[in-house]
């Protein structure tokens, strides 16, 4: 089909009484000779859409460029289908006529060099061709526990075909060990049974849910729509083909072999909650040590949690765990003293009535200190030496068995010790900018077993859950299709497993769902296009294997990229980190890109209006940039803004192209990354600052100071520092002086 392009520019928002429109529809049809460029007081209107359309359907045109507000905006109107129309938005409002002067000739000149760089780019632009395949829409729960189980449960009644795979013997988890859970209904006062029995009933009863029992995941292959499991149960392995996965394997206690200065492995009456539970189901408390009723019971909270040699976090449940646990023996025998001595008493919600209920318990006393050891006495009682209690003092409590409240650690076991949580001595900017590659934390447990190049399981947070984005995108890992729920994901009680179960399991719809349609899912869900490779090209550097963030390539066995497209995020990191420029999209390339950069118009150098190209992330530096113009923020005009699908598309191309054309400074804005990931694809922002580090080169060989390009990051609640960053890289600009290539 012949490209047909049509510019359709909007005069409403004042954009008319503050732009030449005459003058920017004459530039699309005289520089860029478009075929069709129309003006409207209000596109986005009824007349206004359908002046749109009906070109599209009785004058042919192929390519839509909408010069009016933000792309961000009126995406329900502008919607056209992408496999038949291109589409792009040029920002004529929020950064064009809400934050400079009307009328004013650098405002005008923003708005033509908009134009110029939006039809340079719908120029290169073609129709989206999605990945199309047979999509299995079969959803894996892996873990049988009350994450599992509902998992499960909840896939099925939304009409899901589910495979449930249990490694122990039966359903039910750590669920199907407690006695009693702490209260989930008001008035928030009873214990309650778990429920787990009926759950367990439900599931079974479900045809459309297999079970596999005392099973295990040999070996999981493919991508989303299309993954390929093999479980070996009863001493055979069967193959089954899924669409995506839930992981709710739980969680373990932490190794309380490890708290010796708590008196475990010391004293046999030295015990965890865990095995609290086992008494509680046997009905009666007694010292293992020498099988006698305990008289005094005394929990010691955070036992191994919130501690930097040990689980640097809070693990939720355990302060919840410690009061039930105390009314199990309380409820038992009225005559048995109970002391709980914790950092911090976690009750959230509704459970603040439930602890309420505990404290006026007088049999039961709690205080708030730090545990600095337990001993044993001449007559083996247990000694508790407890400081910086509430009564200012240090005081040493005498209890016939102590309870250790221990944390959780994910269901693969990690330790403190395995995980990355500081960066060793000595490490330097400089260092971490010479790794070619952020190294992945990959879970070293034996569950999925995934047949990527990246790993064998899923790339973890610093504390070990697997998960990619807990801000942003809860449920999510870094490995698409495959969402993590419950204790696996983060530390939380039975209840919160029940939610998140839900929420995990309705992104693995949303998953099958999309790719059966050729669509990504988050951040750009919906997103029809994904990378092309023009492998006579390639040279096995693997830069983008290594890269992306979300393993979505293999490598065959002379190091070629295999790409798998239903993993796809469609990031573009894989874009950025190709020195041959192999890797494109067909609405998002390099070359589209490097287009719009040399768009731009330059001045001479006497005209003394400088030039910045602004290479601005969509998820959190552009719509900053939108905020801005929504509060009439003002900053300088002589800045052209290109937004990004990740700053990890950045290709140093760019930069030598627009400094070789004469533009003055380059400046990079991306999200924040860190411990918490605000970035939105994981490692875009840290691969774009180490690969600026390689950014001295292009500027030594061009001649150039180092100071025209700045990289920073930023998130969307920072969005009042953008003109004074702005303001402030001209100040910069205005010192280093013009470009010396702007007279060649």
């Amino acid at each position: 089909m012949d490209k047909k392009i049509g510019v359709y520019i909007c005069s409403g928002c004042e954009i008319g009484e503050s732009l030449d429109i005459e003058a920017l529809a004459g530039l699309a049809s005289s520089e860029y000779k478009v075929p069709v460029c129309k003006n409207h007081p209000m596109l986005c209107g009824e007349e206004g859409s359908s002046l749109i359309r009906a070109d599209i359907e009785k004058e042919g045109v192929t390519t839509v460029v909408i010069a009016a507000c933000s792309p961000r905006e009126k995406t329900d109107v502008f919607s056209y289908d992408p496999t038949a129309i291109s589409m792009e938005r040029i920002n004529l409002r929020e950064h064009v006529v809400w934050c400079h002067p009307p009328n004013d000739e650098d405002t005008q000149m923003l708005a033509e060099d908009y134009m110029r760089m939006g039809i340079a780019r719908a120029q290169k632009m073609a129709p989206l061709e999605p990945f199309s395949e047979e999509i299995d829409k079969t959803v894996l729960v892996v873990g049988g526990g009350i994450t599992g189980i509902t998992s499960a449960l909840d896939a099925a009644r939304a009409g899901k075909d589910v495979v449930l795979v249990e490694k122990g013997a039966e359903l039910g988890g750590w669920m199907a060990k407690l006695w009693k859970q702490y209260p989930k209904t008001p008035p928030y006062l009873e214990l309650q049974e778990t429920g787990i029995d009926s759950k367990i009933k439900e599931v079974k009863s479900n045809t459309k849910i297999k079970i596999y029992t005392g099973a295990n995941i040999e070996k999981t292959e493919g991508a989303p729509g299309l993954f390929d499991v093999t479980i070996s149960y009863d001493g055979k392995s069967e193959t089954v083909r899924v669409g995506a996965i839930v992981e709710a394997t739980g969680w373990q206690p932490y190794d309380a072999k490890k708290l010796g200065h708590l008196g475990f492995g010391k004293s046999p009456d030295v015990v965890t909650n865990i095995m609290i539970e086992e008494m509680a189901k046997k009905g009666k408390f007694v010292r293992p040590s020498d099988g006698k009723e305990a008289k005094s019971v005394a929990f010691i909270q955070c036992a191994g949690s919130r501690d930097s040699n040990h689980l640097p976090y809070c693990s939720t449940y355990c302060c919840l765990t410690s009061l039930k646990q105390a009314a199990y023996i309380r409820e038992q025998d009225s005559d048995t003293k109970v002391y709980i001595l914790y950092k911090d008493m976690r009750t959230p919600a509704q459970f603040e009535l439930f602890y309420k209920k505990v404290q006026e318990d007088a049999g039961i006393f709690l205080t708030k200190g730090e545990v600095v050891g337990v001993s044993e006495d001449s007559d083996k009682s247990l000694i508790i030496d407890v400081d910086n209690t509430l009564l200012g003092d240090s005081i040493q409590i005498k209890a016939d068995m102590v309870v250790l409240a221990t944390g959780m650690v994910p269901s693969a076991g990690i330790q403190v010790k395995d995980l990355p949580l500081e960066e060793p001595e000595g490490t330097t900017d400089e260092k971490k900018k010479e790794e070619e590659v952020p190294k992945d934390f990959i879970i070293p447990s034996d569950i999925l077993n995934l047949k990527y190049r990246q790993g064998p399981e899923l790339p973890s947070l610093k504390y070990g859950f697997p998960d990619s984005h807990y801000i942003c995108f809860p449920y999510e890992t870094r490995r698409t299709g495959i969402y993590a729920a419950g204790c696996v994901r983060q530390p939380m009680d039975g209840a919160a497993c029940t939610d998140d179960a839900a929420g995990a399991v309705l992104k693995a719809i949303q998953c099958v769902e999309l790719t059966a349609q050729g669509k990504a899912v988050h951040p750009r869900a919906g997103d029809m296009s994904y990378p092309e490779l023009y492998l006579s090209r390639c040279t096995q550097c693997k830069r983008c294997t290594e890269e992306c963030p979300f393993g979505m390539y293999n490598e065959d066995e002379k190091g070629n990229p295999l790409p798998n497209p239903t993993r796809c995020r469609r990031c573009g990191i894989c874009m950025g980190s190709c020195p041959e420029r192999i890797i494109s999209f067909k609405d998002y390339s390099v070359d589209i890109i490097g287009s719009m950069v040399k768009a731009i118009d330059v001045p001479e150098e006497d005209e003394e209006k400088p030039r910045v190209v602004a290479f601005l992330c969509e998820n959190d530096a552009y719509p900053s940039l939108d905020i801005v113009g929504r509060k009439r923020m003002t900053y300088s005009p002589y800045v052209r803004v290109i937004p990004l699908r990740c700053l990890g598309n950045v290709n140093l191309v760019w930069i030598a192209d627009a400094l070789s054309s004469g533009i003055d400074g380059v400046i990079l804005i991306g999200c924040k990354h860190g411990d918490d990931y605000q970035c939105h694809y994981i490692k875009g922002s840290e691969l774009a600052s180490i690969r600026m580090g390689k950014i001295k080169e292009t500027l030594d060989r061009l001649r150039l100071e180092s100071d025209r390009v700045r990289i920073l990051e930023l998130s969307i609640d920072e969005y009042a520092q953008l003109p004074g960053i702005f303001d402030d890289f001209m100040e910069t600009i205005d010192k280093v002086g013009p470009n010396p290539y702007k007279d060649m």
